[in-house]
Parts: structure tokens; sequence; C-alpha cells
């Protein structure tokens, strides 16, 4: 999959990397790692506090109602929640809202549709390369056909379990998680370490703590 829909500046980061990695060096496409997906990170944040800026000023309180853009602090890190740190928080751009009534919590199990990738990259031949690591549909995304899968709150990574909890069913977003409330520096399979890591999700259903029905709304 191969597309710069949620984020124009990427071109621009890309090709920088691109004039600095030389050509008379071997390429690799995790060059700096640590770095430019602590720099791909903070050009999301930044796009996203432009947007809810913008449309605060234009709108006042009912700024949510325009603006495909939030941000939320990790849950995990409530008890310092007034801590100016960026990477405290992910980044969410909503594309279509859900009827759901109620967000599940940390004890719950949700059902969901996603897929995940890594940091888009530049390959050899100078194309951008999106290199997903994890998802339960192929091809584009069709919700009518896509199969849910059920996920343990308390199993997910700090980032992608925060967004969960902010979702109603039917919510499909794209997130955007720091590597700090992703795997940091530990080293997988399939995610380098110090991975900034994206998401689409849609939410299906929620199932919360010993109930045996699942909490649609």
């Amino acid at each position: 999959m191969r597309r710069l829909l949620y984020f124009p500046c990427i071109a621009i980061f890309m090709l920088a990397f691109v004039a600095c990695n030389g050509d008379d060096e071997p390429y690799d496409s995790r060059y700096d790692w640590k770095n430019r997906n602590a720099s791909w990170f903070l050009q999301v944040a930044d796009s996203a506090r432009t947007a809810i800026r913008q449309a605060q000023v234009a709108h006042g309180d009912e700024w949510e109602e325009y603006c495909d853009w939030r941000m939320y602090k990790s849950l995990s890190k409530a008890s310092d929640y007034d801590s100016g740190i960026l990477t405290d928080s992910i980044c969410v751009r909503i594309i279509s809202r859900g009827s759901g009534k109620v967000s599940p919590i940390f004890t719950d199990t949700v059902r969901c549709n996603y897929r995940a990738w890594l940091m888009p990259t530049i390959d050899a031949a100078g194309e951008v390369e999106e290199t997903v690591f994890d998802q339960t549909y192929y091809g584009p995304y069709d919700v009518g056909t896509a199969l849910p899968t059920k996920l343990g709150m308390s199993n997910l990574v700090p980032g992608f379990s925060t967004a969960l909890q902010h979702m109603v069913v039917g919510d499909d977003w794209m997130i955007y998680i720091p590597q700090e409330l992703a795997y940091g520096e530990k080293q997988g399979t399939s995610v380098p370490a110090y991975s900034t890591l994206r998401f689409r999700t849609q939410l299906m259903g929620i199932y919360p703590k010993l109930t045996l029905v699942p909490d649609w709304k």
C-alpha cells in the first residue's frame, strides 16, 4: 500500500533523508531509525496541534465537530497529567464516526479491525514504502468483508489501549503512536526498536469483563 493521504509533509522529510544518506553509501532504509521515527511523530503532532488550534479559534467549544484531529494523553501517564511531554500523547485522525454511546475500559475485551504500519520509508528505487507489520484484513479496507479480531485491552501497548478507550463502536480512526507508548527499545521480529507506529482501527464491539454479551451501545 503506497499513500501519503494523511501526511503531506512526509514527502519533504523523506527527500531530506535521501539527500543526507548519500549516493556513495549502501542503501539502508533503517538508517538513524530512532531519531527519524521521533522526528516523524513530531511532524504528525504538529499537524494535529495546528488543525486543533485553528478549529478552536474558528468554532470555540464546538471545535470537535469541525476537526478530525485529536491528541490524547496516555492513560498510563494519568498520575502526571500536567506534564508537557509530547510523547506522553498519541495523535488521532478520525476517518469516520461511530454511533456507539460508551467506550471500553482497561479491563474490557474488544473486537476490532485493524492494520498496523511502521513509519514510511524510501526504498532503493526512491519510492515511498509502507511496511505493514500486523493486520486483520487484506486488500483495501471493507467493513463488510473484514473479520474483526478480539483483543484484551490490558495486553496492548499503552498507545493503542489509550486510543481504544476513547473510541465508541463504529469509530474508524488512524492512530499515531510514539515509540515511548509503543515497544520502545524492545526489538521485535517485525517491529524494530524505537518505532513510531500507525494503526488504522475500527472498533466493532466491546465485551466488559465477566460479561458474555457484547456491549454494542
